[in-house]
């Protein structure tokens, strides 16, 4: 077994074949030798027992008669109850071989003889007068040196064959592994970097063909994934660089202001700011990286809430929008003006509040707070934010968040849910965390997406942006 394993897939093919074509050829030229042999031996008795046919014949007719001495070349004997031969024309080695006795049936015996095979035919004659038998035999010589003669044939003939065969074994697995051989040095290509395309794919649509383009679709999975883990460790790179940048700055302001008391605490101050945007950051990516392995795998966790608790979450989100905005507009920082407060509203309809939706509460508070927070972030100083909650006929759960800002960019639509998108460069920094990351949409994607759901943004026709997240019934 381990030198098998040691051979080639064609080396393998070929011996199997080989094997098979043994087992096969030898089973037929085995059925063909006892054919012929068989066909042989009754062509010896026919003639023998037609020999013996005019002696019987005679014995019968003319009990009380002396039988006739049979003609030159004719091999035949007759004997009597007592074992004394009455005509004695058998070679005498096959006279000393045949029985003393009279058998109870014609018997065939297959004799050999210093000259070689002999057939006998034994008839026994059974009278009033006396009891006989009749001993034809005929030389098997000529049926044995055919037989020998073919016998060989069949030999070489299994050889040839058997040689066939392996060729041929080894030509059509050679010509069937070759598109294996070809995407082998292609693979060896793109794993060194000597070429950036895909396995060929045969011209026939067959096992390989598919295999190849399996291959291929893995070969782009992976290198959208390299590419993508590559971006976001990029831009993770540089979205870390500026608060922490700007950490070292106010710690070192914070040092030179060890004695002025007001200084060091908004030194202070401005840190743990940073720290909260730094830890927000790290959060939101690990949980984007968890995202990305539970989708991987297809092991996302089975949880299952009802539109009652979700609606909790949703009242939860309402006040920590409040209070965002209203410390917000209470400092006057928003835009540079002198803030109107901040409206935030929602709207529930359920048909069903028991019905079951595979997120968790806390995952669909994150969609809350993050939809809440990108409204205010694209809105103005006196922006109106509506959330509505609802089920559609069907019971999946719609959530949508909508302002009356100036929306958003078209051009930033189509890429508002990728990770470290951002629709403009001014975008508040009051609002921080993932938002300010552009991560936030991301993450709403993404637990959208764990539990079977959609995420889209919009444009209002009458003003501001239009965020809706749709979740499956689970």
């Amino acid at each position: 077994m381990r030198l098998l394993r040691r051979l080639s897939v064609r080396a393998r093919i070929t011996l199997g074949s080989l094997l098979v074509g043994a087992v096969i050829l030898a089973g037929a030229a085995v059925a063909l030798h006892l054919q012929i042999a068989h066909a042989t031996l009754e062509t010896d008795r026919s003639l023998a027992a037609a020999d013996a046919a005019p002696f019987v014949s005679d014995l019968r007719g003319n009990p009380g008669e002396a039988p006739d001495r049979p003609a030159a070349g004719v091999l035949v004997g007759i004997r009597s109850a007592d074992g004394d031969w009455v005509v004695d024309a058998l070679p005498r080695a096959v006279s000393r071989a045949l029985p003393t006795t009279v058998p109870g049936d014609e018997v065939t015996l297959r004799l050999r003889t210093p000259r070689g095979p002999v057939t006998v035919v034994g008839v026994p004659v059974r009278s009033a007068d006396r009891t006989s038998v009749v001993w034809a035999a005929r030389d098997g010589r000529a049926g044995h040196e055919t037989l020998e003669r073919i016998d060989r044939s069949l030999v070489g003939g299994t050889f040839l064959a058997l040689t066939a065969f392996g060729l041929a074994a080894w030509l059509l697995s050679t010509i069937a592994l070759r598109p294996v051989s070809r995407m082998r040095r292609a693979a060896e290509d793109l794993s060194v970097g000597r070429t950036a395309g895909h396995l060929p794919v045969g011209p026939s649509d067959d096992e390989l063909a598919d295999l190849a383009r399996t291959l291929n679709t893995f070969i782009d999975r992976q290198r959208e994934n390299t590419e993508r883990e590559r971006r976001i460790v990029s831009d993770a790179s540089h979205e870390l660089r500026t608060p922490l940048a700007a950490l070292t700055a106010r710690l070192e302001l914070a040092h030179r202001s060890a004695g002025d008391a007001v200084a060091l605490e908004g030194a202070l101050t401005a840190a743990e700011a940073d720290v909260a945007r730094l830890t927000s950051l790290a959060q939101t990516l690990l949980e984007l990286s968890r995202l990305d392995e539970a989708t991987d795998t297809g092991r996302a966790p089975a949880v299952t809430t009802t539109a009652e608790a979700l609606v909790t979450e949703v009242m939860q989100g309402v006040d920590r929008a409040r209070m965002t905005a209203g410390a917000g507009a209470g400092g006057g920082a928003r835009d540079g003006v002198g803030a109107a407060p901040v409206d935030v509203d929602f709207t529930v309809d359920l048909l069903d509040p028991t019905v079951g939706y595979g997120i968790d509460s806390a995952a669909f508070g994150r969609i809350v707070d993050n939809l809440v927070t990108n409204a205010l972030a694209h809105g103005t100083a006196a922006t109106a934010v509506t959330i509505e909650l609802a089920q559609t006929p069907d019971r999946a759960l719609r959530l949508v968040v909508e302002d009356d800002g100036p929306g958003v960019p078209e051009t930033f639509l189509p890429v508002a849910f990728e990770r470290f998108a951002r629709a403009d460069t001014a975008r508040r920094a009051g609002t921080g965390g993932a938002g300010g990351a552009g991560l936030g949409l991301a993450l709403v994607r993404g637990l959208a997406g764990q539990a079977g759901g959609t995420a889209t943004l919009t444009n209002r026709r009458t003003g501001g942006a239009s965020a809706a997240v749709v979740v499956p019934p689970a």
